[in-house]
C-alpha cells in the first residue's frame, strides 16, 4: 500500500475536502484521514497513479504539496536535519559576512554553492577567508539578533523525540551556531565545521576536513549503525546541494523549500508547508504534536 499526503502552507490552510475526494475517487483511495483541518490530510492507495506528477504540478499553483510513499515504515526512528535555511531561516555565514562588511560577496558565493554550481569545500574556504579579522563576539551578536528558528522546527524535533526517535543536526555551517541551535531545539547531537580564532579574532580558517556532502552521508551511516538501524529508518531534510547525498540515502529524503537542483533529485519535495510537513508525512496528526 501507498500513502498520499496533501499538505498546505499553514498560513493558507486552503486544503479542501472536495479536492481530496476527487483524487481519492480517481485513484481508488481509502477514506480520507485528516491530520490537521485545512492543512494536512492523507489516504491510502494500492498503487502509485501514473499521472501523479502532473497533479503535483497543478497543485503547486495553489500552494499545496503532494507526496506519495510506501505506507509501511513511514514513521522514522532518526531525524537528520540540515541547519541553515532549514532548521533556521538564515545562512549563518551570510549573516557573519554582513557584520564583516562583505555580505553581498559572500551571499553570492553561498547561493552558487547551494545550487551546486561550486565545489562546497572550496566555496566554504573562500567565504570563511573573507571573515578574517572579525571579532569572535560577533558570533553571539548574530545568534541573538539575526537568527530565527524556522517555522515548525520545535514541533518536529519535540514530537519525534517524544516518540523515541533520535535527532541529529548535521550542518556544513559552524559549531558556534549548531551547538546553541541544537540545544534550543532539543537535538541529541550536532555536527558542523569549527571556525578558528586567535586572540578573540577569527583567523579566516576552519578545521579540516571540511564537513560537506560526504560527511553528511557518513553521519547518516554512523548514527544508524550505532543505533542498530538502517538508512531506511531515517527521515532527512535539507535545501542545498550538499544535502543531496543524505536525502537520497535516507528512507525519506525531504527537499524543503529547496534549491532547484535539489528539488529535481529529491524523493519528496515540500515547497509550501513548514517543518511540520515532515510530521504529516509520517502520519502524525496535529493533536500528536509536542512542543
Amino acid at each position: 500500500m501507498f500513502t498520499l499526503s496533501l499538505i498546505a502552507a499553514p498560513e493558507n490552510a486552503n486544503l479542501e475536502a472536495v479536492l481530496i475526494d476527487s483524487l481519492r475517487k480517481n485513484w481508488g483511495g481509502s477514506e480520507t484521514r485528516w491530520l490537521n483541518p485545512g492543512i494536512a490530510a492523507e489516504f491510502q492507495m494500492a498503487t502509485v497513479p501514473d499521472a501523479w506528477d502532473e497533479v503535483w504540478s497543478d497543485l503547486q499553483s495553489i500552494a499545496i504539496d503532494l507526496a506519495i510513499q510506501p505506507t509501511a515504515g513511514r514513521r522514522k526512528r532518526v531525524l537528520l536535519a540540515d541547519m541553515d535555511s532549514t532548521m533556521i531561516d538564515q545562512e549563518c555565514i551570510d549573516e557573519l559576512a554582513a557584520e564583516a562588511g562583505v555580505g553581498e560577496r559572500v551571499a553570492a558565493i553561498t547561493a552558487r554553492a547551494m545550487n551546486g554550481e561550486l565545489n562546497f569545500h572550496e566555496a566554504l574556504i573562500e567565504r570563511v577567508g573573507l571573515l578574517a579579522g572579525l571579532p569572535e563576539t560577533v558570533i553571539g551578536k548574530v545568534l541573538a539578533e539575526r537568527i530565527t528558528l524556522a517555522s515548525g522546527g520545535p514541533e518536529l524535533v519535540a514530537t519525534m523525540r517524544a516518540h523515541g526517535a533520535y535527532a541529529a543536526l548535521v550542518s556544513g555551517g559552524f559549531t558556534d551556531f549548531t551547538g546553541p541551535i541544537a540545544r534550543k531545539l532539543g537535538f541529541d547531537e550536532d555536527r558542523a565545521n569549527t571556525l578558528l580564532a586567535d586572540g578573540g579574532v577569527l583567523t579566516g580558517h576552519v578545521t579540516l576536513p571540511v564537513l560537506g556532502r560526504e560527511a553528511k552521508v557518513e553521519a547518516l551511516n554512523e548514527i544508524t549503525e550505532r543505533l542498530g538501524l538502517t538508512p531506511a529508518d531515517v527521515i532527512a531534510v535539507g535545501d542545498g546541494a550538499n544535502d543531496l547525498g543524505m536525502l537520497q540515502l535516507a528512507g525519506s529524503g525531504v527537499a524543503l523549500h529547496a534549491k532547484p537542483v535539489v528539488a529535481q533529485q529529491a524523493g519528496i519535495i515540500i515547497n509550501h508547508g513548514d517543518l511540520t510537513a515532515l510530521l504529516y508525512l509520517q502520519g502524525y496528526s496535529a493533536e500528536e504534536f509536542s512542543r
